[in-house]
């Protein structure tokens, strides 16, 4: 069909008419008829089909073709048509209602590939022509464009003018410009306060949350927690996201003089976190994985970190790898644990680095990078960090992304050890065996009883063996039955096993074998390979109790099997007796008495973190 014919104060009609059907709702009639107006080359018609285009509102939707009309609007000197497609080439969208943008220019959502430069072109010429929202959208432009064209005195000129034509994004744009100048000045602070005051009373969802921060915080507005609350649920409800996540938190907290409400809070946390905020997402998983007032479920928990995690949130990344790591709401998987924890190491999360280096330490994860892992701890050790720098003596006494290094792992955990209680123990076992540093038994005792004194089993069974053998100073069987006891009580194996040495003769301490045999069978059955032996002599020659060779031979046999070779010979001889039913002597140990120096089994220092 052929509309050419139509003169403007036709096309002006049909544009009426076909505007007033697309308000009523009948957008197929109204797309016709301001379709007809437009073949008139009437601009305010073209623009409206080029809306009608981006919107599908009575045509099928199409970015080509609305821009297309939107841009022959636009060369006739149509300024919502010229802001319309500055708009579009930033935000993506453009609503109806010139001035009322879908989520407007301070939206919390960005958008994926922003043409600021083309979009300056156009919402210069809108303008200039005099649109107060053109105005506005050239002071974002130059604010948050590239820097070619970035000119935040212009901006403010701009945000002004728009300002001063009434245009709330203009007076919020104004509002952020005069406090970024303004610094910490709280009086010169004040005319962006009011700006912004403005744009949250003409009713702009972002203009209404940072009014709302204001107030909660009593930043040039006098502290209102209430109000700040009603201004999240107002800016909330249009679908702007940080006020979403910020009224699901105050309502969690029960902030504004309400109780607490976790169920609406998580809900509008939930609404947040799906609109994007991973802040938010993270959260969420947080509320789920602690339980508390609503109950736990680490399975929800994992969908929500992840979703936080793949939004670059760090925390969230290391609860995920946390949940794969131990199997709560998610299959047990060291290498997924891995991935998240490498992610959240990546953004500097110092805890997970250190649980990733530790997967691969352990041998758990099939890959991993122990130059970098290294060199994370070396840059935060030489930064001051106590944590990194025992991490990093780890790596250098290792050999783990780096060559072994004794020296340097010995000066290191020395400097760990100013604040770090494992550092205080391992740098005592450094002295005690002169591993980098020249052997010196006075000052490993000192080390060891200081992290005694911070409660660290190791070391108190350490300090206790110490004084046993009066190695590094004088001998105290009695304190060294205290230390045993201390680090005992801790669930120490070692430190059983070192009771039960004590009680069993040899020493000053009072024979007790009803003791002995206690402890030994304490430390036996927390794995400790010579307390096994040591049960299954009592039990073989019944120093404590009847003798029971059956529960013996058992104890034996885990004794050899843990790397006890005298177990071999006991074996033999508990097989030659019941041969020939000749029962052990009681009362006496043929073997002489436990060597309290095995109490500890020492390992390697782990890695630790913050």
């Amino acid at each position: 069909m052929v509309f050419g014919w139509l003169n403007l104060g036709g096309a002006s009609g049909l544009l009426k008419k076909g505007e007033a059907a697309l308000e009523a709702g009948d957008v197929e009639a109204g797309f016709k008829l301001v379709a007809r107006a437009a073949q008139a080359k009437l601009p305010a018609a073209e623009y409206r089909v080029g809306l009608c285009y981006l919107q599908g509102k009575g045509v099928p939707a199409s970015r080509k073709e609305g821009r297309r009309w939107l841009e022959l609007a636009a060369t006739q000197g149509h300024g919502d048509a010229q802001s319309a497609i500055a708009t579009l080439l930033i935000t993506g969208e453009v609503d109806d209602h010139p001035g009322r943008r879908i989520g407007g220019l301070f939206a919390d959502s960005a958008p994926t590939q922003p043409d600021f430069i083309a979009a300056e072109g156009w919402a210069r010429r809108a303008a200039e022509g005099g649109s107060a929202e053109a105005q506005a959208l050239l002071g974002y432009i130059l604010t948050a464009g590239p820097e070619a064209i970035r000119n935040l005195d212009q901006a403010e000129h701009w945000y002004r003018r728009s300002s001063e034509g009434g245009n709330p994004q203009g007076k919020l744009g104004l509002g952020l410009a005069v406090l970024r100048r303004a610094g910490t000045d709280a009086e010169q602070q004040k005319p962006g306060i009011e700006a912004i005051t403005a744009a949250a009373e003409l009713g702009l969802p972002m203009a209404q949350y940072l009014q709302g921060v204001l107030l909660e915080h009593g930043v040039g507005l006098p502290q209102d927690a209430p109000m700040a609350v009603v201004l999240y649920q107002k800016a909330a409800n249009t679908g702007l996201r940080s006020a979403m996540a910020r009224l699901g938190l105050a309502l969690l907290e029960g902030r504004g003089g309400k109780k607490p409400d976790p169920i609406t809070g998580e809900s509008w946390l939930r609404r947040a976190a799906l609109a994007g905020d991973v802040e938010a997402a993270a959260m969420v998983g947080d509320l789920y994985a602690k339980g508390g007032d609503l109950p736990p479920n680490f399975a929800e928990a994992a969908v929500w970190f992840q979703r936080a995690a793949e939004g670059g949130h760090a925390m969230a990344a290391r609860a995920l790898g946390m949940l794969y790591l131990t199997g709560a709401g998610v299959p047990r998987n060291a290498d997924e644990a891995a991935v998240w924890f490498d992610r959240a190491a990546a953004s500097g999360n110092t805890a997970s680095q250190v649980d990733l280096a530790n997967l691969v330490l352990q041998g758990s994860v099939r890959d991993g990078d122990p130059d970098r892992m290294r060199s994370w701890f070396e840059q935060a050790a030489e930064s001051g960090d106590l944590v990194a720098a025992f991490n990093f003596s780890v790596c250098l006494a290792r050999g783990f992304g780096v060559d072994r290094d004794p020296e340097r792992a010995a000066f290191w955990m020395h400097r760990a050890a100013d604040g770090i209680v494992n550092a205080q123990f391992h740098y005592g076992r450094m002295l005690l065996d002169g591993s980098g540093v020249p052997m010196d038994p006075v000052a490993a005792r000192a080390w060891f009883a200081k992290a005694s004194d911070a409660g660290m089993a190791d070391a108190q069974v350490a300090l206790a063996e110490m004084l046993v053998n009066g190695r590094g100073g004088d001998r105290n069987h009695f304190e060294a039955a205290r230390m045993f006891q201390r680090a005992a009580d801790l669930g120490h194996g070692g430190a059983m096993f070192g009771l039960g040495a004590l009680y069993g003769g040899g020493h000053d301490v009072p024979v007790d074998r009803a003791a002995a045999l206690h402890w030994f069978r304490q430390a036996a059955e927390r794995s400790h390979p010579t307390a096994q032996l040591m049960l299954g002599r009592y039990l073989h020659r019944g120093l404590a109790s009847p003798p029971d060779r059956e529960q013996a031979r058992i104890w034996f046999k885990r004794a050899l099997d843990s790397g006890v070779a005298e177990a071999a010979a006991e074996l033999a001889q508990l097989n030659a007796e019941q041969a020939s039913e000749t029962p052990a002597a009681p009362g006496g140990l043929d073997q002489p008495a436990a060597d309290i120096g095995t109490a500890t089994r020492a390992t390697g220092p782990q890695l630790i973190h913050n």
